[in-house]
């Protein structure tokens, strides 16, 4: 109840204070961390990043603060990703608060995960969001933040084009990293508790084993089903994520002889963020071959 209370204040908030604030063409809204960093890193200090769900938050049970709701109004755009779960509660309510902001989808230009190969139910029903972890749909996402950037400020274009090269070069690097450490990996498996790394799995040629079904607990004959799976591809660690669950996970671990393993999906620093987790699968799927 006092959930649903909250709720209900925070939304009349979003409407009564909707359209009376002065647009600021330096503060852009973002969706979740990630989308931070390559703001910052092409546009420099020429804006400021209003994120929605900030890094160690976790979306599931996502609630806007005052202080995030000020910054939305006077936002003169708003960078989403288009199918996280938060966004099918909170996006439109966003856009009616300030109907002025420039609106930009990344998922729109991504090779998407269907919602038939991707079934979470703390997802929309359209694709898997997790695409920025993935260096490929990375390159994208620059792309599309750079277009935007260009088109708030045109005189600075040539800074944004500067800067987008330097972070596509970064970009490339882990690219060619993921295509390194996978190559001798190709069809094997991986095992982690949240769904997050569909992307990363697809465009490197390895194998994606999630421990939650449809954004649920797994089933006791599920968790049988994961264990047979788990002792047949020789997994001996499992990745999970900040800020989840780990019972379940832990309880694979145990039965296994498996160590968890953290990632953090979320967190702003691209690149450290995407090294960590490259490193991580890779680890895992090399000690899967040694114990062998």
């Amino acid at each position: 109840m006092k959930k649903l209370i909250r709720l209900f204040i925070i939304t009349l908030v979003l409407y009564s204070c909707s359209g009376g604030q002065k647009i600021s063409n330096d503060i852009i809204t973002v969706s979740i961390s990630p989308f931070k960093y390559f703001v910052e890193t092409i546009g420099g200090s020429d804006f400021r990043v209003n994120v929605m769900v900030p890094a160690g938050a976790d979306p599931h049970i996502y609630e806007p603060a005052p202080g995030q709701i000020a910054a939305l109004r006077r936002s003169v755009a708003f960078i989403s990703d288009g199918y996280l779960g938060f966004e099918i509660t909170w996006l439109d309510r966003f856009y009616e608060t300030n109907s002025r902001m420039i609106k930009l989808s990344l998922g729109e230009n991504i090779d998407l995960i269907e919602a038939e190969e991707h079934r979470a139910g703390d997802h929309s029903e359209g694709a898997d969001p997790h695409f920025w972890i993935s260096p490929g749909s990375a390159k994208i996402i620059a792309e599309s933040v750079k277009s935007l950037l260009i088109s708030l400020k045109p005189d600075s274009s040539d800074k944004y084009e500067r800067n987008y090269r330097i972070l596509a070069d970064t970009i490339d690097y882990y690219d060619k990293k993921a295509v390194s450490l996978f190559s001798d990996y190709q069809g094997k498996s991986f095992m982690i508790f949240h769904p997050a790394l569909g992307y990363l799995s697809r465009d490197y040629g390895i194998n994606q084993v999630a421990v939650e079904q449809e954004g649920k607990e797994p089933t006791p004959s599920t968790m049988k089903e994961l264990i047979d799976v788990a002792r047949k591809e020789n997994i001996r660690i499992i990745l999970i994520q900040k800020g989840f669950d780990v019972k379940n996970a832990g309880a694979i671990a145990s039965e296994i002889g498996a160590e968890l393993y953290e990632i953090d999906p979320l967190d702003e620093n691209w690149p450290q963020t995407v090294s960590d987790i490259l490193n991580a699968i890779h680890k895992s799927l090399e000690k899967s071959r040694a114990d062998y």
